[in-house]
Order: structure tokens, then sequence, then C-alpha cells
């Protein structure tokens, strides 16, 4: 290859690459606005879910999905998932680096793996990727936290989660898992019954609010004690 083929398929490829970083940027910082205003009718983890099962022609059972504004649901589900999920939600900016930090110590030290997602990272994770565990999805995730951190406030992050969060047995959302467990609106849910719902992430196929085991009941009483210490985002 002479130097002046090889100069100009240079040029071309990190034209090419700059390009497609610049529309990877555009795309996904316009969804990340687009629902700061609208309400998402779907979920990409939704469609991605039913496509898999065509795919391999597997059964499939479509998604109970219904939104609800953060008015209409339950403030103690909403301080039920804070006090689960990310009790540090109102200081971080979307990592709770000390929780990553507790993390890393814990499986440094043998004691195990657990999650440091915080709600920020989750609603990124349940509005736009889909459920394959990659490096890729967790690039991504990272880059629409840092998004929806700039873009959204803290009270639309919550609503996003609470609308799009998998409460398990094909419920999406709130609205959803009230219906499909305690035969009720989100709004009217008790806190005991906010407790559960929240006791049962981030494993709600493994998991059950109805018939809960030792693990669950114990997670709802350390749940419904944090509860009171944590804020209302109506």
């Amino acid at each position: 290859m002479n130097k002046n083929l090889k100069k100009r398929v240079m040029t071309w490829t990190k034209k090419t690459v700059a390009g497609l970083v610049i529309a990877v940027v555009a795309t996904t910082f316009l969804q990340v606005v687009a629902f700061r205003f609208f309400n998402p009718p779907f979920t990409v983890n939704m469609v991605y879910e039913k496509a898999i099962a065509a795919y391999k022609k597997m059964p499939f059972k479509a998604r109970a999905y219904e939104w609800k504004d953060i008015a209409q649901i339950s403030v103690y589900l909403q301080q039920a998932v804070l006090a689960s999920e990310d009790q540090r939600f109102m200081e971080h900016h979307g990592f709770d680096f000390r929780e990553i930090k507790n993390a890393v110590e814990e499986i440094i030290n043998h004691k195990g793996f657990r999650g440091a997602s915080t709600i920020s990272m989750q609603a990124a994770r349940s509005l736009f990727l889909p459920s394959s565990r990659t490096f890729a999805r967790k690039l991504a995730e990272a880059w629409y936290t840092v998004m929806i951190e700039l873009v959204w406030d803290k009270k639309r992050i919550l609503e996003i989660y609470l609308n799009t969060v998998d409460w398990g047995r094909a419920n999406v959302g709130a609205q959803a898992a009230a219906q499909a467990y305690f035969s009720c609106d989100a709004k009217d849910l008790t806190a005991k019954q906010a407790a559960l719902l929240a006791a049962i992430l981030p494993s709600p196929h493994k998991r059950s609010a109805v018939t809960p085991d030792p693990y669950v009941l114990q997670r709802q009483s350390r749940i419904l004690k944090q509860m009171k210490n944590m804020p209302v985002l109506n």
C-alpha cells in the first residue's frame, strides 16, 4: 500500500469513527432529553425480551406495564426503594463511590459479591438497555447515568425508576406490581406492602412478595425501620 492510499484510508477511518461517536452521543442525549418531558410507552428490555423469545421460538408472556406519575405512587414505596436500594440517592450524582468502595473491599476479602448500583444507574438500565450482562452494557449504563443526572432532576429519576423496574412475574413498574401482588393501585400500597416489594429487589424472579421467605421478611423489617429517614419527592 503506497503512502497516499494509506493516508486516505487512515483519514477515512478516523472520520468514520468520529462520525459514529458523534451520532451515538447525539442519539443517546436526545433520548434522555425526550424522556425528561415524555413518559416512556415501553422499555428497551421489554422489546428485547420479546424479540429473544420470538427468535428462540419460546413462549412469551406480555409484560404488564402502566405508567403512573410519582404523585400517583405510594410515598411508602418511594421511601422503601430508597431505603433498600440507594439511601444516599439525594447526595450522589449517579455513582455512590462509598458503596462501590465497600463492594470492592468485600470482593477482595472474599466476603461475596454485592451490587453497588444506584437508583440512577438502575433507571438508566431499566429504561434504555437490555438485560444482557456484558461489559458493553455496563459502559452504556454508566454513560446513560451521567446524562440522566445532568438532564433529569432527582424526582424524575425516581419516577422513571419506579415505573420501569422489573418486579418479576412479567410485571414492569409499580402499578403492575401493586396489582399483581396486592390487587391494588400503586397509590394505595401500605408501608408493609411497599417494604415487601422493595425487599424482593434486586431478585424479583427468585423472591416472592406474596409468599415471602425468611430472608425477604428480614429485609422487609429492616426496610420498614429505615423508611422514616427517607425523603418523599412528590
